[in-house]
């Protein structure tokens, strides 16, 4: 795939826009609980420092639908930034507007900051342009390195490269260069491994690799719509009801294809989420009436 990087321009002493994804885990008391991706991200931000930029992350947390909630500030985020790197990295109270603009203005070259939750505007998630270009105004650069989110149609991914020099950032590079070798030419038995929430998220990405995986393995709160679509009792777990017939569609279409679609056959169950709530891992023709599906079950 032929794209521009992060090596293909020069950027130092300009004011560098990295789109991140530190979507990450964060418990009640406000400790992340997995820091893989923020740690994902460390080679790109130490590449920008090497060359003298001054660089400003940015990201979403959570779904917080365009309102400011404490709980889904981005301050864990840079406290674990501060020991990884070995600086301070500060935390702004805000991603757009007159007091970031002045504090990007008086930052130190190779100093690195970290906008407030991009989805606490709701201009985010609509790809809204006054959001996009507001967020344009404060770098010189975009740098793209959020593979996770690089299909959605949101601001800081799509909009604002209407506004910047756009490329993408060396895990971003990374992570393509891996899934194109993949595609091409991959090794047999080949699997491939979805989760997330919705089944609308993936439908683009299961049409892409129909035929030429052997299986697609499915969890995450995405099984329980395959699941229901087939008749299944879910209980009270996520699914999307306006796309049962969608994967019933994919289903049969992996059935014409000769591509097996394998679905978790027992799960672990709450009454309620919540982390003092009693566990129950049940098969899922058991599955209680009530309960939520949390996660897979040591069958599958």
């Amino acid at each position: 795939m032929n794209k521009k990087t992060l090596k293909d321009l020069d950027i130092s002493h300009k004011r560098v826009l990295v789109r991140t994804d530190f979507n990450v885990p964060i418990s009640s008391q406000g400790i992340v609980r997995d820091d893989y991706r923020i740690k994902m991200v460390i080679p790109t931000i130490n590449y920008l420092r090497e060359r003298n930029a001054k660089i400003i992350l940015m990201s979403h947390l959570g779904r917080p639908n365009g309102v400011s909630k404490p709980e889904l500030r981005m301050d864990p985020i840079a406290m674990i930034l501060s020991n990884l790197l070995g600086i301070e990295v500060k935390k702004l109270n805000d991603c757009i507007g007159d007091e970031v603009k002045n504090f990007i203005a008086h930052m130190d070259e190779g100093e690195v900051i970290l906008l407030e939750n991009l989805r606490f505007y709701k201009g985010e998630e609509d790809n809204d342009p006054e959001f996009s270009k507001a967020l344009a105004e404060l770098g010189d650069v975009y740098v793209d390195d959020a593979f996770a989110t690089a299909h959605r149609d949101a601001a800081s991914n799509v909009g604002i490269t209407a506004y910047l020099p756009s490329v993408a950032g060396l895990l971003m590079d990374k992570e393509i260069s891996t899934l194109s070798g993949l595609l091409e030419s991959p090794n047999h038995p080949f699997f491939a491994i979805l989760g997330g929430a919705k089944v609308s998220d993936k439908i683009g990405l299961i049409s892409s690799l129909m035929g030429r995986v052997d299986e697609f393995l499915i969890g995450g709160g995405l099984c329980f719509t395959f699941l229901k679509s087939q008749g299944y009792k879910i209980g009270y777990s996520m699914c999307e009801e306006g796309n049962l017939n969608v994967a019933e569609r994919i289903l049969e279409k992996g059935k014409t294809k000769n591509v097996k679609f394998v679905l978790p056959v027992d799960f672990v169950t709450v009454p309620e989420v919540r982390p003092e709530a009693p566990s129950l891992t049940v098969d899922i023709e058991e599955f209680p009436e009530k309960g939520v599906g949390v996660d897979i079950g040591p069958k599958t």
